[in-house]
This record gives structure tokens, C-alpha cells and sequence, in this order.
């Protein structure tokens, strides 16, 4: 083989991608240390099928669980005011979901809104969780509905935060998948995937706030490491990718439940358009509770924190909807 010829210059390019996504693996897996380093645990932990899950808990009174949804851990709560408010009167848990925070995600499930549910389910047994009132923020929210679905005797009532309700088309599921694919996906979420996210992280996070001002304290305390750790972008995958399927046929199922319900959404979610899927849902649950608040976005928990504290009190306390005229909201 002459020096210089194509063959050469190949493998000198190959070796050094090589080299190149190596590198970028190793300062991924140090910085994704770091980031834990300095934002350790603040919870306590509870193995359930050999699956160790991080939750909060605080509060002493008739139990209330919060489920997350994506890119935020279970201290978005925290974040959010709401989990302190609900701790005055109640025992509230809230759970980091399988591959977020703290919680573990193995390899080998899909892990979709059911089997979270599932798992969850059985954390409520062991931790001595009865019939607590559910509160399920975006994604959250589908866990939150297939654990009223899957168990509808041990849970009390449901408070559906920003949902998706209704299979629409998602242009941000196509962008976020390929993480979700296997070995291939391994590959990117240790080398490409951490450094885009990082990259687009403000830009998401200005989203999710918006049109309102991502609050300071959000962007003092948020570990904006967290996110774009390799074992958390693959949870967020696989979550963007099961989303859509995870909500066919499931106002019908809803329809069996007959427990309090209450769903809010902000009027200027930039995320989840409330006409399409809080409205929508409110319309195909008879009974159902649905508050819009004006002007806020997809973080409607950090919009109105006491709203939300409400409407936990509303359900907690098994108001009919006719009780709860301030709730109605429309």
C-alpha cells in the first residue's frame, strides 16, 4: 500500500473519530460524576424488584404522590413550592421515575407508563403508601393515569398537571429518539447526546417557562448536569418514543374510573397545547374537574402553587364536582 493512498487517509480518519468519541465518552463520565458530586442524594431509597428508586418524603396526614415528568427529577416539586405547602397537611412522596435523579432504569425494558406504574404500584405496598391522591405532572401524568387504571382501588384521586392526553403529532419525538436505539443509541448518549443537550438546555428549559420568566431560584438550584447524564437521556428517549402509544385508547379506558379527577394546564403551554389535550380530556371525562390558568405555561405548578395544593385538598378531601365551584376554572 502506497503511503497516502486512500485506504491510509481512511483509517487515519476512522482512528481518529475513534479517538475523538473516546475522549468525549470520558469527559461525559467525569462531568456526569461531578454533577452527582455536587447535587448528592437528598432522599432515601427503596429497592422493588431489583430496581432502586430515590423518593422524598415529608409530612405527616392522608398521603399525596407526585410523579415528574421528563428532564426534571422528583425536586421539581421541591422547586415548585408544592411539596412543601402539601407537607403541611399530608404525607407526600415524590418518586425520581425509573432513570431520572436517582432511580435506576435497566437495560432490557422499554420501561412505558405502565410498567412505571406498575413498579411504582408496588413501592406504595412496601412503603406503606394507601390509596394516596396521585398528582402526575406532563409525562408524570401518564403514570399517574395508568396507576388509577391498573390499581383504581388504591388510589384516591388524580390532580393531572400540563398532560398529554391525546396521540397528535410530536416534531420533538424524531430529534430525541435516536438515544432510545440500541448500541447505537449507547454510542450517542455517551458521546454526542450529553454535549447537544447541554448546548440546548437553556432554549429547553426557557420552553417549558414560557412566556413566563424561568424563575431565579429555578436557575440557581436546577442541576442542569442532571439531564444530559448518559442514563437519564436514555430514559428521556425512550419516554419521548412510548408517548404517543401510551395514550391510544386511553380516554376510554379512563371512562371506568370513578374517582376525583382534577386537570389543569396553562392557556400558553409552548409544549402541550391545552385546547388539544386538556380540554379534549376534561370533554371525554363526565365529572372530571378541569383548571386553566391563564397566561401560564408548561411548568403550571410553579404558575400557581397554591391552585395545585388546592386542588390536592379538593380531591383529597372526595369533594363531588359540584362542591368544588372553585375549581371549575372554565
Amino acid at each position: 500500500m502506497k503511503k497516502g493512498s486512500p485506504v491510509s487517509r481512511t483509517q487515519k480518519i476512522l482512528a481518529a473519530s475513534a479517538a475523538a468519541l473516546a475522549a468525549t465518552a470520558v469527559y461525559n463520565v467525569l462531568r456526569t460524576r461531578k454533577v452527582e458530586h455536587d447535587h448528592p442524594p437528598s432522599g432515601r431509597f427503596i429497592t422493588v424488584d431489583g430496581v432502586k428508586l430515590h423518593y422524598l418524603e415529608k409530612g405527616e396526614g392522608p398521603p399525596v404522590v407526585l410523579i415528574h415528568g421528563n428532564v426534571v427529577t422528583a425536586e421539581d416539586f421541591v422547586l415548585s413550592g408544592v411539596f412543601d405547602r402539601l407537607a403541611r397537611n399530608h404525607r407526600v412522596i415524590a418518586f425520581d421515575r425509573p432513570g431520572y435523579g436517582y432511580s435506576e432504569r435497566p437495560q432490557g425494558s422499554i420501561w412505558t407508563a405502565i410498567e412505571q406504574a406498575d413498579l411504582l404500584a408496588e413501592a406504595f405496598f412496601r412503603l406503606g403508601i394507601e390509596r394516596p391522591v396521585v398528582v402526575g405532572h406532563s409525562w408524570g401524568s401518564l403514570v399517574a393515569l395508568e396507576l388509577a387504571l391498573g390499581q383504581p382501588d388504591d388510589v384516591s384521586g388524580l390532580v393531572l398537571l400540563a398532560g398529554y392526553y391525546k396521540p397528535t403529532v410530536r416534531m420533538d419525538v424524531p430529534l430525541v429518539a435516536p438515544p432510545a436505539i440500541p448500541v447505537i443509541g449507547d454510542v450517542l448518549r455517551y458521546t454526542i447526546s450529553p454535549l447537544m443537550g447541554a448546548a440546548l438546555m437553556p432554549l429547553n428549559v426557557k420552553a417549558m417557562f414560557g412566556p413566563l420568566d424561568v424563575p431565579e431560584h429555578f436557575k440557581r438550584e436546577f442541576p442542569y448536569g442532571f439531564p444530559v447524564r448518559p442514563s437519564q437521556i436514555r430514559a428521556e428517549s425512550q419516554d419521548a418514543v412510548t408517548m404517543v402509544p401510551a395514550v391510544f385508547g386511553m380516554a376510554d379506558r379512563m371512562r371506568e374510573l370513578n374517582i376525583p379527577i382534577v386537570i389543569m394546564a396553562g392557556t400558553k403551554d409552548m409544549i402541550v397545547d391545552h385546547e388539544d389535550h386538556a380540554r379534549w380530556f376534561h370533554q371525554q371525562l363526565p365529572g372530571s374537574v378541569l383548571r386553566l390558568v391563564p397566561g401560564a405555561g408548561h411548568m403550571v405548578h410553579y404558575a400557581v402553587p397554591d391552585e395545585v395544593v388546592e386542588a390536592v385538598e379538593a380531591v383529597s378531601e372526595r369533594k363531588s364536582m359540584a362542591e368544588a365551584p372553585a375549581l371549575a376554572g372554565v
